[in-house]
């Protein structure tokens, strides 16, 4: 969900990142995955491009990572990041939800990648924006139970 506001968080990823980039010397694009696990950070993972866990932003922000990311290597000015609501996107793994009821739900952006299924297998996501909060939270409780329901 986005944003996720918690700034002690928040400056604890930016240090780590920091220290695996120095470490690195590293230069170029790298997002390093973290989950909040009991108030930590567990990084889940690493990768020298910009990452599906940012997806959310093609909808929930003024400019997503990946237009950004194209406006960098074409040395064109940034956009704004500006998140505009609150987001909240759910990933599509192993077979993919049925398309209807979901698409029923205002607002709701769904992304179908083509992929054969398998199990475990990212397929697709859907990103939902409202907002407030409250109202994000009540809309994705209805997208999990449709995505549960298969």
């Amino acid at each position: 969900m986005a944003p996720y506001v918690d700034e002690p968080l928040e400056r604890m990823a930016r240090r780590h990142l920091k220290r695996v980039m120095e470490h690195l010397e590293y230069v170029g694009v790298l997002t390093i995955e973290f989950f909040v696990v009991d108030g930590r950070l567990v990084a889940n993972e690493m990768a020298p491009r910009v990452h599906n866990s940012g997806h959310w932003t093609i909808e929930g922000c003024v400019t997503s990572q990946f237009e950004n990311h194209l406006r960098a290597i074409c040395g064109l000015p940034l956009g704004s990041t500006r998140a505009l609501g609150h987001a909240a996107m759910v990933n599509f793994l192993g077979q993919m939800p049925a398309i209807e009821r979901l698409l029923a739900i205002d607002g709701l952006a769904f992304h179908d990648y083509g992929k054969e299924p398998r199990a475990g297998r990212k397929l697709g996501h859907c990103t939902v924006l409202r907002s407030g909060a409250r109202d994000r939270n009540r809309a994705l409780a209805g997208i999990l139970k449709l995505v549960d329901q298969g």
